[in-house]
């Protein structure tokens, strides 16, 4: 083969390599446009070992997930939840699956106990006792803290109607402060769902794995299912807590 026939030869395969390159980015430009499972599907399909190959995967990981977890939700039992975390136990959903799982637990088992902890028998008050602060006007902007259950009287919401039923919005295994966390996050969320209600940190009994689950109580049967019905429709946990059964 001479010089000038191998010349060419190079100058083929050059213009095939980058025309090969520029059918690739023209392909993955659309399938990043349309942004869905079929496209990305695929895209790896004709190009397995492609330069954008591993990007289109990780894109259908994620694009996957957001399918099983509509549908998890949608479903909304406790063994669709379950099978969601089997599939994807580190997911970017996996937290709020747990969540979902452990109140559907709490919802589901027989309760012994009362639903709200009662508060210890207040001594009687001294000559210098200092003075109960005000309480704070309806419709005030703070974000209020979630109580510990066990240490301070469960307050009533001041918009719903009051009752004795207990809605629970979460159960987390790292402390209180991850509870009113996502009590804040809420309010931002749903602030006329959630106006005047005041939440609680109910935390597991001794010798038991820590637990804290964040409630809110006093409330009747409407309004605990109006404001469930609102949350859980924005893809926020709620449950219904059992009533408690008495000896």
């Amino acid at each position: 083969m001479d010089m000038k026939t191998l010349t060419a030869a190079l100058a083929l395969v050059l213009v095939i390599g980058v025309s090969g390159c520029s059918r690739e980015q023209g392909d993955w430009e659309k399938a990043r446009a349309s942004n869905d499972t079929d496209s990305y599907e695929l895209f790896v399909k004709k190009y397995p070992n492609g330069s954008f190959t591993p990007q289109a995967q990780a894109r259908l990981k994620e694009l996957y997930e957001d399918r099983d977890w509509q549908k998890a939700r949608d479903t909304d039992t406790p063994e669709a939840y379950q099978a969601f975390l089997n599939q994807y136990p580190e997911g970017k959903w996996s937290k709020e699956a747990r969540i979902r799982v452990e109140n559907f637990s709490l919802a589901q088992a027989p309760s012994t106990a009362p639903a709200t902890e009662a508060s210890p028998a207040a001594p009687a008050p001294s000559a210098h006792a200092a003075k109960p602060k005000p309480a704070s006007p309806a419709g005030h902007a703070a974000v209020p803290t979630a109580k510990t259950a066990t240490k301070e009287p469960v307050k009533s919401s001041t918009t719903a109607a009051s009752g004795s039923t207990v809605i629970q919005l979460g159960a987390y295994k790292t402390g209180t402060a991850a509870a009113n966390r996502h009590w804040a996050l809420l309010e931002k969320k749903f602030p006329s769902t959630l106006k005047g209600l005041t939440p609680i940190v109910k935390s597991s009994k001794p010798g038991a794995a820590p637990l804290y689950r964040l409630q809110v109580t006093g409330l009747n049967q409407a309004a605990a299912r109006s404001i469930c019905k609102t949350l859980k429709a924005k893809g926020s946990a709620c449950v219904i807590m059992p009533k408690a059964r008495h000896p």
